[in-house]
């Protein structure tokens, strides 16, 4: 990969900077909408919560998991 030029250092440095002031904010907003969608659909029928399964085989049909190939 080619070097960045300054003008590409300099413009990289304003995005990033702006992106570390808008963090904070953005933080607010996510935590905002996680409490707001708590409050508004406190009884959500349709939410599963993600489970980890172990010892599955997840992979794709025709394809063998790395575990069952010991």
């Amino acid at each position: 990969m080619a070097p960045l030029t300054p003008d590409q250092l300099r413009t990289r440095g304003r995005v990033e900077g702006l992106i570390r002031l808008m963090a904070p904010a953005l933080d607010l907003v996510l935590a905002a909408g996680d409490r707001i969608s708590r409050v508004v659909e406190r009884d959500d029928v349709d939410y599963y919560p993600p489970r980890v399964t172990r010892g599955e085989n997840t992979a794709p049909p025709g394809v063998e998991s790395p575990s069952r190939t010991r």
